[in-house]
């Protein structure tokens, strides 16, 4: 991997992709450096001077990565100090901020850009065809070729959400018999055949909702009738971050103009309204954790993916009420 900038800017909205990107950056750093360490902050806790302290010398001279996400919520005596600290970046530390694109805090933006940091730009996949590009790409990630028609039905399957068309992509990957070579139409059939989208956001309206029983329930038949543990988790996550994403939307936003900002249908922001009553931002991230640890485990981390599902369902609920 080449060796990382000192300071990285990655905007855009597509939540996977700027998490792929943010991984990348790591992952060379750790490369050139085994033992750095990385630092993860949301831009509305930084507060002025908590970059100069993290980017000090390590007494073990060990190299340092500072991830800052959200960034366009950091305060504006941050901004500046960020913008000032990207002209003449420390030699052992290594700076991603992560900016969703928009006016808000693009002062941050215009400022790294000019002081010459990176920018890897993820541009929201918007088209039929685009997804269907990036299917056959997840699908080559895992050594495989998928056939047209295959993908047309596993995006018709799963969906139009990245991170669940992934996770699909991958369970298919590791599914199909490794003698056929391409993945065709019938293996999408036998393994998805639009289960996944019906049985996997039940259990996730049910368990941000607080129904811990009929989510419990739920999960139980799906996975009594053959979905993939990846994708329940992919699902779950997929309402957590539509939570997270209404909650944190400017609130001069109203309607149709909310719904092109979120890029949701209407009738999901209407829902998801609902759904954030009892909701609060320590208990969501307290949830979005748990759901960290639950992908891990049922990609491989864990023993028994169905407690680790179980499991992190009782999480959510119980933290349904954090504020």
């Amino acid at each position: 991997m080449a060796e990382p900038a000192a300071v990285t800017l990655v905007v855009g909205d597509e939540e996977l992709l700027a998490d792929r990107a943010v991984s990348s950056i790591v992952e060379a750093a750790r490369a050139a450096e085994s033992g750095a360490e990385v630092q993860e902050l949301l831009g509305g806790k930084v507060e002025p001077g908590d970059l100069t302290t993290l980017a000090s010398p390590s007494l073990f001279g060990d190299r340092s990565i500072v991830v800052i996400r959200s960034a366009q919520d950091l305060a504006k005596e941050v901004i500046a100090e960020i913008v000032s600290y990207a002209a003449r970046p420390a030699d052992d530390v290594v700076l991603v901020l992560v900016h969703p694109g928009g006016v808000k805090g693009k002062a941050l933006v215009e400022g790294v850009k000019k002081a010459g940091a990176q920018v890897i730009t993820v541009s929201k996949v918007t088209k039929a065809g685009e997804r269907l590009d990036f299917i056959r790409n997840e699908v080559k990630r895992a050594g495989r070729t998928i056939a047209p028609a295959a993908a047309q039905a596993l995006l018709d399957a799963v969906g139009n959400d990245l991170r669940e068309l992934a996770a699909a992509c991958n369970q298919l990957a590791f599914d199909t018999p490794m003698d056929k070579k391409t993945i065709d139409e019938s293996a999408v059939a036998r393994y998805h055949r639009g289960r996944a989208e019906v049985s996997g956001f039940t259990v996730a309206d049910a368990a941000v909702e607080g129904r811990l029983r009929d989510a419990l329930e739920q999960v139980r038949w799906a996975l009594n009738t053959g979905v993939a543990p990846v994708l329940l988790v992919s699902a779950l996550a997929g309402g957590l971050r539509s939570l997270a994403k209404v909650g944190g939307a400017p609130r001069n936003l109203r309607g149709g103009q909310l719904a092109s900002h979120l890029g949701m249908p209407p009738w999901k922001v209407d829902r998801v309204k609902r759904q954030l009553n009892g909701w609060g931002p320590e208990g969501l991230s307290l949830a979005l954790q748990a759901i960290a640890t639950a992908d891990e485990q049922v990609k491989g981390g864990g023993a028994d993916p169905a407690y680790a599902l179980e499991h992190t369902i009782q999480v959510i609920v119980a933290n349904r009420t954090g504020r």
